[in-house]
């Protein structure tokens, strides 16, 4: 089986490498934390002692980082030059869509194939192999990255060239935070109207204010499919990691002179309900910052 390095092995990374693992290939695996490579390696990854020593002989490189200075750096300083030219290089991090560009050019300068490949899904579906991986970059590079997504996730896409990946990505969350914003404002005025919250539930999801926070992440606990609503807005997708997103979407259409008035409104929203203290709480405990008062149902 293909050797792999994986770099960066947080709350995604942890889980992504590990299915690597299992899957067969034998898994390299470098982390800041002492402690994220422990759990690693009880999962089936092997510890190097550096980025540069993950990435030697390996067949593919996978990296996912905090942010595209980052990103930037560990393959400046780490990747290039180290990891052999044959190797793919797939960076799985939500970053900017200009260093996610830059970075693949240089790539390619130096004679790698690489894909940016940021993914939908949460800690869930990164245990579990279920991720949606968002690619961008060739038509080759895809090729070569997708039999290693594959062992992640449940669906791999080619968006399109370099950096289109991380273009859907944060297109795709700013809308998802638009949306989970307008659920949670329409089950706070639902209750002050004196309507219940399992009955506007069995409405709306049957009719047209349906969506993807309504049916299957409502800001409600006790309603619908089981969220982290129900268990006080802990895990899931962090608020403090949407507002990240939705900063990343709006200076994109700043560079490209869009007009993104509602996801500007849901940036403002998730920076004042990061700054009360909801950053590491589910996204969609913003609905305890929409209504002060509001409370869930009995």
């Amino acid at each position: 089986m293909p050797k792999v390095a994986f770099i960066g092995l947080g709350n995604m990374g942890g889980g992504m490498a590990a299915n690597l693992a299992k899957a067969g290939h034998e898994v390299r695996a470098f982390d800041l934390s002492d402690d994220a490579l422990t759990r690693a390696t009880s999962k089936g990854c092997t510890r190097a002692s550096d980025a540069a020593e993950a990435v030697r002989d390996a067949d593919a490189v996978v990296t996912m980082l905090p942010a595209g200075k980052h990103v930037a750096e560990v393959y400046r300083s780490s990747v290039f030059g180290n990891a052999p030219q044959t190797a793919i290089l797939m960076d799985c991090s939500t970053i900017d869509v200009g260093t996610a560009r830059t970075v693949e050019e240089e790539a390619q300068a130096k004679g790698y194939a690489m894909v940016d490949a940021p993914v939908s899904g949460g800690i869930a579906a990164a245990d579990a192999g279920t991720l949606t991986f968002m690619v961008g970059g060739s038509e080759d590079g895809f090729a070569k990255a997708r039999p290693f997504l594959d062992k992640m996730g449940k669906a791999v896409i080619h968006a399109g060239g370099p950096g289109a990946g991380q273009a859907a990505k944060i297109v795709n969350n700013m809308l998802l935070g638009v949306t989970m914003a307008g659920t949670c404002e329409a089950f706070v005025l639902a209750q002050k109207l004196g309507l219940d919250p399992q009955v506007f539930f069995d409405i709306s999801s049957k009719a047209s204010g349906q969506s993807w926070s309504m049916t299957s992440y409502c800001p409600v606990p006790g309603v619908g499919p089981e969220t982290p609503a129900d268990r006080n807005y802990d895990g899931g997708f962090a608020a403090a990691l949407m507002l990240k997103d939705l900063k990343l979407a709006m200076e994109a259409a700043r560079g490209v002179d869009a007009y993104t008035p509602m996801g500007g409104e849901a940036e403002e929203l998730y920076q004042r309900f990061v700054e009360r203290g909801g950053a590491s709480k589910d996204f969609s405990a913003l609905i305890k910052m929409i209504d002060d008062s509001w409370t869930p149902p009995a």
